[in-house]
């Protein structure tokens, strides 16, 4: 029971501290998604709705891990898995919405693009010399992949009729399952999930529209090439953070570690150093790498033009976008943090979304049989 306590604080701390981080990513022209010339990124009200929502997640955060303890000793951990994440998540978004509809009220009543010469900037270079994905940075994700996959097989012979059931990022000795292949193997077939489908998106992402700023073109072209090798490769190591977290639940699935508080920690240990890693590379290269030094001649590069007031596009603060005359399918999210999101102007986007639908009528409807979990 402790281990699962401490599963569950765990989970609301982190949650807790990604809704604390996203705004700090952010670049400072883009305060909870609303586009603001880099003249008033100081202004009052954006300072203002910064220590508001600071205490409403702060507020929240305390309330979960107030309320985790005894769901769990009443309900157990899969309710709180469910419940507490999902309602404090659903409690950070409106916290950020409010802190969004603000500062764009502020913006609106102080017209504040008024006068300037609004633009936009790309940079031809991404596409004829794109960033390169760094395959060798796949081979620990491998790796682990692999060596999950030699252990279960020859643990698989020796495993009894029923195995301990997966809950959450561990497994509940209490209730078991039957042993079936895909039961035994569901770790390795998410790792080998990740391990496919992660390289894809990076290499999806280098061929996304750029985030550049229209005052300083050359230098923030710059930047972001920077700041796109270094996603490219935290996504590779990350993956092999998630598949060495699934390593450990399978040994624990598997009855060759035995749950404790001990190997709680270890499970959790490489998804929080992924996250320590992304955020700490958030502080230090920012949004999209406008925290980069300058190099020699950037600091006095000034184009005249502030970047396009194109609010009317992002909507649910910043998080959705949709604008029917931009040819790009991916686009960098407004939010902190390395995050991009589809253009719902887009036909593509509109394609993929049926199809997910279609399949997921169509798993519903036990037409097609889809994993639990």
């Amino acid at each position: 029971m402790t281990m699962l306590v401490v599963a569950g604080l765990l989970i609301v701390a982190l949650v807790t501290t990604a809704a604390w981080a996203m705004p700090a990513l952010a670049r400072p022209s883009l305060p909870f998604g609303v586009r603001v010339p880099p003249s008033l990124t100081t202004d009052q009200a954006i300072i203002e709705q910064h220590r508001i929502y600071t205490r409403r997640v702060l507020g929240l955060g305390a309330l979960g891990l107030l309320v985790s303890v005894p769901l769990i000793l009443i309900s157990g951990i899969d309710t709180m898995l469910i419940l507490v994440p999902t309602v404090l998540g659903m409690g950070d978004a409106v916290a950020y919405y409010l802190a969004h509809h603000e500062v764009r009220a502020a913006k609106n009543r102080g017209k504040w693009y008024a006068g300037s010469r609004q633009g936009t900037t790309t940079d031809t270079t991404l596409r004829t010399d794109p960033v390169r994905v760094p395959w060798v940075w796949l081979a620990p994700a491998a790796l682990v992949l692999i060596a999950t996959a030699a252990v279960g097989i020859t643990r698989y012979g020796e495993l009894p009729a029923t195995l301990p059931a997966q809950r959450g990022m561990g497994v509940d000795t209490a209730h078991r399952m039957s042993t079936t292949w895909p039961a035994a193997f569901a770790p390795a077939l998410v790792q080998a999930a990740l391990t496919l489908l992660m390289p894809l998106l990076a290499a999806a992402l280098t061929r996304a529209r750029p985030e550049l700023d229209a005052a300083r073109p050359a230098g923030s072209a710059r930047r972001y090439r920077v700041y796109l090798t270094g996603v490219v490769r935290l996504i590779m190591a990350s993956t092999a953070c998630a598949n060495l977290t699934a390593f450990v639940i399978a040994l624990q699935l598997w009855e060759i570690l035995t749950p404790s508080v001990i190997v709680t920690v270890v499970t959790y240990l490489p998804l929080g150093l992924a996250m320590a890693a992304w955020i700490v590379f958030e502080f230090r290269v920012g949004q999209a790498g406008h925290r980069l030094p300058s190099e020699l001649g950037e600091e006095a590069e000034d184009s005249t033009f502030v970047q396009r007031d194109d609010d009317r596009h992002w909507h649910l603060g910043g998080f959705v976008y949709a604008n029917r005359t931009d040819p790009a399918l991916f686009v960098h999210q407004r939010v902190g943090g390395a995050s991009w999101t589809m253009n719902l102007g887009h036909p593509t986007t509109w394609a993929i979304l049926a199809i997910a639908m279609v399949i997921a009528l169509l798993s519903a409807t036990g037409t097609i049989p889809l994993p639990a979990r």
